[in-house]
């Protein structure tokens, strides 16, 4: 592993500590900091711009802002697409690195950003072309005012999508060469120019969802350009070579290999999640904004996992492409105690200063009173099963063991996350709070799965 004080070029090896075997681990402990710290600076920005979201476009109502949660439940659902993709792409390229074999993963790096330009540019035209048909199906007797709001703001953000594709896929490559700084530092560009986007269009011009979605889709453009830019540099480890721009379908079946089942896993958990807002949609707006304030201050308490489930691709993915799976599960091990720690103490400030935190938003109390107990048990039970739960499945991912967390995960979801929101939240009553008990029993099966997976080791005879 390579740094350097040029968080862009690498150009001389660390002293790293050896093992008892006496040979040298991959990562030192600095370089571990130096990997999952911009991480945690990079998730902590992500949640927190969209929270200003949610309060800024709150100005201009519930409807607005229900609008808004809405579309972004879809967002998010092809967020995770283009994500999956990427760490398909990030994986086979961490692979070769820990290899030593840099000419091939640079050959992996041209065709992962052919791969998710096209892929974007197809769901961009999509949900351009179907995005009535689509809100109806998904959202069915949402009240119309909502729906008029959602349109809007589904148009404007899926023009962003191929940026935001192309820059997902850049960021994950500057992460399998351990730099995650250089993602840190557009990420904050990129949110800076957001949220003063957002201040102009919404408070200046008077523009709504419409301003908050063009705000995200310039600051998408600027972020996008400046890592497509930075990684043409040949100092690099991993760079795009003249004529990268080709079809090489033996490597792009490499990167779907991992980023097919990621990324099927991840849609439908995302579909899942939207499905179970069209349940709660059917309770009320009350509950729709509830939820989608919950959804917000749920990001930033379970950001440390976030981080970690980033920088394990990269750790373990090295590990594996260097055939040491000794320091593989010294690393998961080491990693996952980090990821306790921190999601622990971060869940816990969530929820002491909820009471001062919701008085930002501009809502109705009855809104803000549920938002306070879905919030609550969400990170509640964060702080005991959520890096188990998902943050342990990267560590499958990141060795080639892609299908059984995809098994896993969509089985949960469908009986336990959507079967058990309509058993509870409808047909007990319970509403939104139903709902996301359900989302806890979803946990609880996940973890116990990766757990004993994980303990079976047969993730180590993975081939990607």
């Amino acid at each position: 592993m390579l740094f350097h004080n040029d968080p862009l070029i690498h150009t001389h090896r660390r002293p790293h500590p050896v093992t008892e075997e006496g040979t040298a681990y991959l990562f030192s402990n600095q370089d571990l900091a130096r990997l999952i710290g911009p991480l945690i600076v990079e998730q902590i920005l992500a949640v927190t711009v969209g929270m200003m979201d949610t309060m800024m476009v709150s100005s201009a109502g519930e409807a607005a802002t229900s609008g808004v949660s809405l579309v972004d439940m879809i967002s998010n659902l092809i967020i995770n697409i283009f994500a999956a993709v990427a760490t398909g792409g990030a994986v086979v390229t961490s692979h070769h690195l820990g290899k030593k074999d840099e000419r091939e993963a640079r050959r992996s790096a041209g065709q992962l950003l052919v791969i998710t330009a096209l892929i974007a540019v197809l769901i961009m035209a999509f949900a351009i072309v179907c995005r009535r048909p689509l809100m109806n199906t998904l959202y069915r007797g949402i009240e119309e005012d909502v729906m008029r709001n959602a349109l809007i703001y589904l148009v404007i953000s899926a023009l962003s999508y191929p940026f935001l594709a192309v820059y997902n896929s850049c960021a994950a490559l500057f992460r399998s060469m351990g730099n995650s700084r250089i993602s840190m530092q557009v990420s904050i560009v990129m949110n800076l120019i957001n949220v003063a986007g957002n201040a102009w269009f919404i408070f200046g011009m008077g523009w709504g969802v419409a301003g908050a979605a063009l705000a995200t889709l310039i600051s998408r453009i600027v972020a996008c350009v400046v890592l497509f830019v930075r990684l043409h540099n040949p100092r690099l480890e991993v760079y795009l070579e003249r004529g990268w721009i080709r079809w090489d379908g033996a490597t792009i079946r490499r990167i779907l290999h991992i980023g097919i089942p990621n990324g099927v896993e991840n849609s439908i958990f995302q579909l899942g999640r939207v499905l179970v807002v069209s349940i709660i949609a059917t309770f009320g707006t009350v509950q729709i904004a509830a939820n989608a304030v919950a959804n917000n201050f749920d990001g930033m308490g379970v950001l440390p996992g976030q981080a970690m489930n980033l920088a394990m691709i990269t750790v373990i993915g090295q590990c594996v492409g260097a055939g040491d799976y000794d320091q593989a599960d010294y690393y998961a091990k080491k990693m996952m105690k980090i990821t306790y720690l921190i999601n622990s103490l971060t869940c816990a400030a969530v929820i002491l200063t909820l009471p001062l935190t919701l008085r930002l938003y501009n809502l109705s109390y009855e809104t803000l009173k549920l938002s306070f107990f879905l919030i609550l048990i969400h990170d509640g039970f964060a702080i005991l099963m959520w890096p188990s739960a998902f943050t342990l499945a990267n560590v499958l991912r990141a060795s080639g063991d892609v299908r059984f967390p995809m098994v896993v995960s969509i089985a949960s979801m469908i009986i336990f996350r959507i079967g058990l929101s309509y058993v509870i939240g409808v047909g007990m009553g319970l509403g939104a709070i139903g709902v996301w008990i359900a989302m806890v029993v979803d946990w609880i099966a996940r973890m116990s799965c990766f757990i004993g997976r994980y303990m079976s080791g047969k993730w180590k005879t993975m081939k990607v």
